[in-house]
């Protein structure tokens, strides 16, 4: 019969002393220790003295993958990407990893197949879009036209405008919230999908 106390966790006290040679291997201290902090002394030594009085387990190297796969894309790195992203002459840059990213015309169109080409549009050029008006507009979206307005809430559209608004709000021009009401660009984006007016998305997505 096996007691219990063979069963139990062993550890060890680590040996206040400075490491003079290490090895390669990653599953011992020396391996490690090399592995945390190369050639410096100094450091290895100061690992040994703040943890010579504390009972602990050595641990193994831990082969870890910080960046994981979600799907068909890193969402670490997308986040990292967008944190030093710019934008000079309509072309968007960023780094990742020390890697320098371009995203040019050829890019949109060879990837998410897009042309840099359509009507812009935006609050700044709503006369270009034929007759767009956001309060009638929002209002021919209504299930009751006649019902009163306080404000654009998607609670009131019927199924049509409805899904086009989930279209535009949650997978073209995404945000992190307020997705219940309607922003005017909003409107404009879903009067340009009605009325099939040409939209250059690569422009939308920019901004």
């Amino acid at each position: 019969m096996v007691s219990s106390s063979a069963s139990r966790k062993t550890t060890k006290k680590a040996i206040a002393k400075p490491v003079e040679q290490h090895d390669s291997d990653d599953n011992n201290e020396s391996g490690f220790l090399t592995r945390w902090f190369g050639d410096n002394m100094e450091s290895i030594n100061e690992y040994h003295r703040e943890f010579s009085h504390k009972t602990f387990v050595n641990p193994k190297f831990l082969r870890m993958k910080f960046v994981k796969l979600s799907g068909n894309i890193y969402p670490d790195l997308v986040k990292v990407f967008l944190t030093n992203m710019w934008i000079d002459d309509g072309v968007i840059y960023s780094q990742v990893e020390g890697v320098d990213m371009a995203i040019t015309n050829e890019v949109w169109l060879s990837v998410a197949g897009l042309r840099d080409a359509g009507t812009i549009v935006s609050r700044a050029n709503v006369a270009d879009l034929g007759g767009f008006d956001k309060v009638q507009f929002f209002k021919t979206c209504l299930r009751n036209p006649n019902s009163s307005m306080r404000s654009y809430s998607v609670g009131g559209l019927s199924i049509i405008p409805r899904l086009l608004s989930y279209i535009v709000i949650w997978i073209l021009t995404p945000r992190g919230f307020n997705h219940v009401v309607l922003t005017e660009d909003d409107l404009i984006l879903m009067y340009c999908l009605v009325n099939k007016i040409k939209v250059n998305w690569v422009s939308v997505i920019k901004e």
